[in-house]
């Protein structure tokens, strides 16, 4: 069995889903399992959505409202008829939207976060198996949920393996087309939970590791995995191969073009990862497999915006010694601070990390008991793996440096955009 991964850009409008339709056509369809995101920016719209609820703000029902606009003219679009079931069946989800929104008794944002964010999904995978039905594409319309179970970890929850393997060994059917959710699971009382922002690539892995796949295809809007993210960087080049631990450094510094937690269960078992262009899907893409590092071999470049480098030192010039370390790391992990960057001396201790929940306020204030703080907002982390003179040099250029840290293969810096400190 394949399993194939087209994200939101890929189903953004009905232009979009039509050329899904056409690359399946291309590419074969028959055994293959087919993983997809919300359509284009859904999941921003409904984090819009999840604000105003919280707030109890005047604006939920425009926000609501918006969605509701955006998938109802991608019907219109790709449905000659009103009256098909498809307009029905959308609907009814916009229903359960709404009645969850009235009934809901928990303050948990994170889990408020998860019923809400989670629609996306279902209706980008209803609309696309209702269509491809439509065009004469007999498919299976499969409920993530009912097969990925989790932890309560909502917004980023950990997969529970064993009683995920055992619901898709036992019940996904091959020899058919079957559309799926990304980003989703369930936790043991059935609430829908997600796994982390992008996290439709790691889903594609979880089925291709369980379903001993015989393939892996994230299929996107460039060639394939490229030596540098184009929007900030030059005449990037396309990487035609790369081993399974080469894609892990990659994704563990922040290239975003692979999740990190994508390639840890595809390695384990060896099955092959294609990146893949959905605008020409007949080209070759890039493999990810065991093998040579890099092909070609080239340095390459990650840059992580909106980061957060925050520095502490002893109020009393003691050394900050492994028991110190030890506590900031807890305390980092428990306000869920994402370290990217490790710097230290005598008397100091520097990290750069992302703040994704919002959470470093909190964070400050049990620091400022124990550590002088300094830090710096909004910076830049770049990365360069397989660096030379030529491209560390580059990197550097016009940049006013916080951080250089240098090892054999990789050098980073962290770059001042806006200075906040204090």
């Amino acid at each position: 069995m394949k399993v194939f991964k087209f994200g939101g850009a890929s189903v953004k409008d009905a232009q979009g889903i039509e050329n899904v339709f056409n690359v399946l056509q291309k590419v074969g369809h028959e055994n293959v399992l087919l993983v997809i995101s919300a359509m284009g920016k859904t999941t921003n719209a409904l984090e819009v959505v999840v604000k105003n609820y919280m707030d109890k703000s005047a604006e939920l029902q425009s926000s609501i409202q918006e969605v509701k606009k955006y998938h109802n003219q991608i019907l219109l679009d790709l449905f000659e008829e009103e009256t098909h079931e498809v307009f029905f069946a959308v609907n009814k989800l916009f229903t359960d939207l709404e009645s969850f929104l009235k009934n809901n008794k928990s303050p948990n944002y994170s889990f408020v976060y998860d019923q809400v964010v989670s629609m996306g999904e279902i209706l980008s995978t209803t609309i696309v198996s209702h269509y491809f039905n439509y065009r004469g594409l007999h498919n299976e319309w499969t409920d993530v949920r009912e097969f990925i179970k989790t932890d309560t970890t909502y917004r980023d929850a950990v997969v529970d393996w064993e009683q995920t393997q055992q619901n898709i060994a036992k019940n996904i059917k091959k020899k058919t087309l079957i559309i799926t959710q990304g980003f989703l699971g369930s936790d043991e009382n059935n609430f829908t939970t997600t796994l982390g922002r992008e996290g439709s690539d790691y889903t594609a892995a979880i089925f291709a590791y369980c379903l001993n796949a015989e393939s892996v295809t994230i299929w996107k809007d460039v060639p394939g995995v490229l030596n540098a993210d184009p929007r900030y960087f030059d005449n990037a080049i396309l990487l035609n191969q790369i081993s399974y631990r080469e894609a892990i450094e990659l994704a563990f510094y922040g290239a975003t073009v692979i999740h990190p937690k994508t390639l840890q269960p595809l390695q384990r078992k060896e099955i092959p990862l294609y990146v893949k262009s959905f605008l020409n899907p007949l080209l070759p893409g890039t493999s990810v497999s065991k093998g040579a590092d890099l092909e070609p071999h080239t340095s390459c470049y990650i840059v992580k915006k909106n980061q957060l480098l925050i520095s502490l030192s002893s109020l009393d010039f003691s050394f900050i010694m492994e028991e110190n370390i030890s506590e900031i790391f807890s305390l980092l992990h428990k306000y869920k601070m994402k370290v990217h960057l490790i710097q230290n001396s005598a008397i100091s201790f520097s990290v750069c990390a992302d703040d994704k929940f919002g959470n470093f306020t909190e964070l400050k204030s049990i620091l400022d008991r124990k550590f002088k703080v300094t830090y710096n907002e909004n910076v830049s982390l770049y990365t360069i793996r397989h660096f030379t003179d030529k491209s560390a040099k580059a990197i550097a250029q016009d940049k006013d440096i916080l951080v250089r840290q240098v090892s054999r293969e990789t050098m980073q810096i962290v770059a001042k955009d806006k200075l906040v400190s204090e």
